[in-house]
């Protein structure tokens, strides 16, 4: 059953499963929902208490005006603390795919907020040529109205062998109202990730696609005790196209974290 975590300004919706320790919350990112977590529920809900949450402005969640810092993200990861609290999972092991591998920054940079940081596929850190190419496509998005520029984006997310919910995610991913994808793309565009990741608290994962948008050299100069891995024949959306690989990853990085 879907359950609703009220704070300030937003109600955000979310599903827990599972029982054991660690506890672990699963962030999505930018025009996907909760449900592109479900392998990894199904999986880690088996010794973890687990959490999935609708990001502000995507799925069931509410969706405030695109107003000046509202979808920051920093303000993104006060949410998922929010409703990590609600959920009664303290200091989980966040895992967070593209923009929400960057909500996870920010929570693994907050002392005590969380205990571990896996990043799927993350969006742009330290590729400062890929967060100017977001900053000059802000306007873009904003004047979306046809869907046809966010439809374009995802589709070239995809290896030509990739099948999992392929159509179902490029058909999904434009639907959010051109003004918060704005939004969100520019907070994206704007974050700070290199410096971010340089100060975080606790042992982070990073797992890239077949064409990670993050070299691992450059967020090794960033943090130089993160753990890289690399899914293998897969794009951006590993976590469903081969949760296999993904899941293995995360249980290892579990292991040797003492996690």
């Amino acid at each position: 059953m879907t359950r609703f975590a009220s704070i300030p300004g937003v109600r955000l919706a979310y599903d827990v499963a599972g029982e054991g320790d660690p506890p672990m919350v699963f962030v999505h990112g930018w025009g996907c929902d909760r449900s592109y977590f479900a392998p990894q529920v199904g999986h880690f809900s088996a010794g973890h208490a687990v959490a999935t949450v609708d990001l502000r402005g995507h799925g069931e969640s509410e969706r405030p005006e695109p107003g000046p810092g509202a979808y920051d993200i920093a303000v993104m990861a006060d949410d998922v603390l929010a409703v990590a609290a609600a959920a009664g999972l303290g200091r989980p092991v966040l895992v967070g795919h593209s923009m929400g591998a960057l909500i996870g920054l920010v929570c693994a940079a907050r002392p005590g907020a969380i205990r571990a940081l896996v990043m799927v596929d993350p969006a742009p850190i330290t590729n400062e040529p890929a967060k100017a190419f977001f900053r000059e496509s802000v306007d873009a998005v904003r004047a979306d109205d046809d869907r046809s520029w966010r439809r374009a984006f995802v589709t070239g997310m995809f290896l030509p062998t990739d099948v999992a919910r392929r159509q179902a995610i490029i058909g999904a991913f434009p639907a959010m109202a051109p003004g918060i994808a704005a939004a969100i793309l520019q907070a994206m565009g704007e974050f700070d990730g290199a410096a971010v990741l340089g100060g975080a608290t606790v042992p982070v994962l990073s797992i890239g696609s077949a064409g990670p948008a993050n070299s691992a050299a450059d967020l090794r100069k960033a943090c130089p005790a993160i753990t890289i891995g690399q899914a293998v024949g897969a794009g951006h959306f590993i976590q469903l196209e081969v949760p296999g690989q993904v899941n293995a990853m995360i249980e290892r990085f579990l292991t040797i974290t003492g996690r």
